[in-house]
């Protein structure tokens, strides 16, 4: 299901990694869009997001949701997003580790009216 509204990117690709959908969480990617994997290290393109979404399916995390914001520009074809919640997954020892999410992304308005991620930083510390 594609995104139609800024803000729909980041809860469709939420609810894929929740479900094991790589194939939808991919698909909200730009053919070459930037991933920040860490604050030294982004990788660019799907292939390598598919990498990393199956690393984040592994995981098996639910997401606590407080809130999703997107400011678009004044031309409205590019918005920037922002989550704010925080997800749980089993740690090593199998007890539930809680990690604080303050995601921001950019998105862009595709010619068909939906909308994909161009830039996902789901840390939201950028880099160093």
């Amino acid at each position: 299901m594609p995104a139609h509204k800024p803000e729909e990117c980041d809860l469709l690709l939420i609810d894929a990694i929740q479900k094991g959908d790589l194939e939808t969480a991919v698909a909200l990617y730009e053919p070459d869009a930037n991933f920040v994997v860490s604050t030294e290290q982004v990788v660019t393109g799907q292939a390598a997001i598919r990498e990393i979404m199956q690393g984040f399916m592994a995981a098996k995390a639910t997401f606590n949701i407080e809130s999703v914001t997107a400011v678009p520009s004044a031309d409205g074809s590019i918005a920037v997003t922002r989550v704010k919640g925080s997800s749980t997954s089993p740690g090593p020892d199998g007890k539930p580790v809680t990690t604080p999410l303050h995601s921001v992304e950019v998105v862009r308005k595709q010619a068909d009216g939906t909308w994909r991620f161009i830039i996902d930083d789901p840390s939201g510390e950028g880099l160093k």
